[in-house]
């Protein structure tokens, strides 16, 4: 097979691109140093709503409908509950799911060994990287493997690929460590609830925070000394101390450390960076591989794009615009998270003791929960000053519709809203606009992949409009990751033209 993009790296995100760039039609090498599927325990588990549909779109449904879906997060300071919050009830997927990463790998696996165009090859560890004006040079010791394009998802060990690139991976390294343990037991009440506990009476000084999995099982994390070395005797202490005395079984434990680094460059050339070999943050709110996935959803698109001749390689360079940014906002996240549950000076000691004792619960850190990140600024995306992005809803809701934002899902006949935007770029029309003129203009222009749907034809009764609050004399155009690339009022197909330009990264007024 001659690979038109070759995958580095056979982990979740690895997976994930390779499968989206199948689906674009490209054909896809995908290299993993390992001698094969290693098997481990939960690590990555809490997986968001819009990466369970981008798992849908690559064939990988499985994760959303085998995963747990919990609904509540409770926050605790010792013994006493701060607060809880629910998710926001919308949309035909979870709002999250809960599986362990050895699980989603195993069904990432299955949906590859269908795909025709993906070839996996383990044992081939990615030695350095050269290119040239048409294509990368990968080199695996004495074996040498080519392809236009490579998108580099190795990890955060993968120095070898970002030292040849020129690229930095600045940051540091939080010094505490994280005991990680899978149970199962029969915990009631506990089922669908994710429980965070500041300075419990069992982990003094320290945090603890756990989670619901399927088939009756927990995945508990504790925040442990840097020097601490825990013993079988030590573990099933610390997991008496939570569960009493009921019966468990212990499935699985491992310790870590986390670190917080983020690439100079997400792009150099033809090589793309994504998910940790580009980014690492704080575990806390689930940014790891929720943000991973989109990385790789953002890269194929693009690729493919490229490769199929739809858009040129300025396109390219958008990547690294958009994925930076969110790599960025991730990092400031959590960074403030970290500054909350380990502080660092006696000030911020002070305060945090003074939010937790005195219930300031609108001050109390624990960790925002993964969510898209917002191509408000992009280059890629047309403003509407009459469609103002309105800023970070609150925890757990939806953000308001705006270009940048991405599309809310909707229940339809026969599917979902986004199920529409996966196979290139869709045109969302208003009732007053002519869809025979938007087909009949648009497609003497754009030999891109483009669909135009009137709102009310799609759900048949108008009310997806009223749901999304488009006015009847709007068009919105949807790129193929089901972000909104612009809202135009009182729009004609002109205007929708220049904004499909816009989005295949070319001039604004071209």
């Amino acid at each position: 097979m001659s690979a038109q993009v070759i995958v580095i790296g056979a982990g979740p995100v690895g997976q994930s691109a390779a499968l989206l760039l199948a689906r674009w039609g490209i054909q896809v090498l995908v290299l993993d140093q390992r001698p094969g599927r290693g098997r481990g325990g939960s690590k990555s588990i809490c997986q968001q709503r819009d990466v369970l549909d981008i798992w849908a779109a690559a064939g990988a449904g499985k994760v959303a409908e085998e995963g747990l879906a919990w609904t509540t997060a409770r926050t605790y300071y010792r013994d006493r509950e701060l607060f809880s919050w629910s998710f926001e009830r919308e949309g035909p997927l979870p709002a999250c799911v809960n599986i362990s990463q050895t699980r989603t790998e195993q069904i990432l696996d299955e949906a590859v060994a269908g795909q025709p165009l993906i070839e996996v090859r383990w044992d081939h560890e990615v030695t350095g990287l050269t290119q040239d004006t048409s294509g990368v040079t990968v080199h695996c010791g004495q074996r040498l493997l080519r392809a236009p394009y490579v998108l580099a998802c190795a990890g955060a060990r993968a120095q070898a690929v970002r030292g040849a690139l020129g690229v930095a991976f600045s940051g540091g390294t939080f010094e505490d460590q994280f005991l990680i343990c899978d149970i199962k037991a029969d915990l009631p009440g506990w089922e669908d609830e994710r429980r965070f506990y500041f300075d419990p009476v069992w982990n003094p000084g320290r945090q603890v925070l756990i989670h619901p999995c399927p088939g009756g099982t927990y995945r508990i994390d504790w925040q442990i000394a840097p020097d601490f070395i825990p013993t079988d005797a030590d573990i099933s202490r610390k997991i008496r101390q939570i569960i009493g005395d009921r019966p468990y079984e212990l499935l699985w434990h491992s310790t870590y450390r986390f670190h917080s680094r983020i690439a100079s460059r997400m792009r150099v050339g033809r090589v793309l960076l994504a998910g940790d070999c580009a980014h690492l943050v704080a575990p806390f709110g689930a940014r790891g591989l929720n943000s991973g996935v989109p990385d790789a959803e953002n890269a194929a698109w693009k690729l493919a794009f490229v490769l199929n001749g739809w858009a040129g390689e300025e396109l390219l360079e958008s990547y690294h615009v958009e994925r930076h940014a969110a790599a960025l906002e991730n990092l400031e996240i959590t960074a403030a998270t970290m500054r909350f549950l380990v502080p660092t000076s006696v000030e911020e000691r002070m305060r945090r003791r003074a939010v937790l004792e005195g219930g300031r619960v609108a001050e109390v850190d624990s960790g925002r929960f993964a969510e898209p990140f917002w191509y408000v600024d992009s280059p890629l995306t047309t403003p509407e000053p009459s469609r103002p992005f309105l800023g970070r809803p609150p925890k757990g809701a939806l953000c308001v519709p705006a270009p940048g934002v991405i599309l809310p899902d909707a229940p339809l006949p026969g599917g979902r809203l986004r199920e529409f935007t996966r196979d290139g770029f869709l045109v969302l029309l208003g009732d007053m606009c002519d869809s025979r003129l938007f087909v009949q203009v648009l497609g003497k222009v754009i030999t891109a992949p483009l669909a135009v749907r009137g709102l009310a034809e799609m759900d048949g009764t108008g009310s997806l409009a009223e749901r999304l609050g488009a006015g009847p004399d709007e068009a919105w155009l949807i790129r193929p990751d089901s972000h909104i690339a612009a809202i135009i009022p009182h729009a004609g197909p002109e205007s929708i033209a220049a904004a499909v330009s816009r989005a295949l990264g070319g001039s604004p007024d071209r």
